[in-house]
């Protein structure tokens, strides 16, 4: 089954430093992947599936559209920068795994991507306080918010990343 995506390219584009030049392909899997983790992570599987049936069968409007417009849509956005910069100077090819130089460009030290991966985390952050804090005093207008499977996930209520404990 497609997984119906919370935003577009346009806006991924328009909200990053991603140039609108850069092929689809390279990073339309990353919001994927920050949406099934990191957003489901928030909404719970049962909001987060009757989003993705609204968007699918386009009838999302209302209180889901406001939700997906002015919270989920920004949280997205940072979240898929945070996974996709690892990668984005990386392709696998028949040739194996190559990275890619331009003549007319300079490949950034890894030290500078995690910067930047990190200021994407606090954006990301940012935007999922405000979700919570919204939700906090809205959740009565999404019944699935507090209503999962057992099989699903419940909504996490914190939007702090501390880093990894060893």
């Amino acid at each position: 089954m497609a997984t119906a995506l919370f935003i577009s390219r346009e806006d991924l584009t328009r909200n990053t430093i991603v140039s609108g030049s850069v092929d689809t392909q390279k990073f339309i899997q990353f919001i994927r992947i920050a949406q099934q983790i990191h957003l489901q992570n928030y909404l719970g599987t049962s909001l987060y599936d009757a989003i993705s049936d609204k968007i699918t069968t386009n009838t999302l409007t209302g209180d889901y559209l406001f939700l997906v417009d002015h919270y989920l849509k920004d949280m997205l956005i940072h979240y898929a920068m945070v996974d996709y910069l690892p990668f984005a100077s990386y392709t696998i090819a028949n040739g194996g795994v190559m990275k890619h130089r331009s003549e007319n460009a300079e490949t950034v030290p890894s030290t500078e991507v995690d910067t930047m991966i990190s200021r994407h985390r606090q954006f990301a952050q940012f935007y999922t306080r405000r979700y919570l804090d919204y939700m906090c005093y809205n959740s009565n207008l999404y019944p699935e918010y507090n209503n999962n499977d057992a099989d699903g996930m419940w909504p996490d209520y914190s939007a702090d990343f501390t880093g990894w404990v060893l």
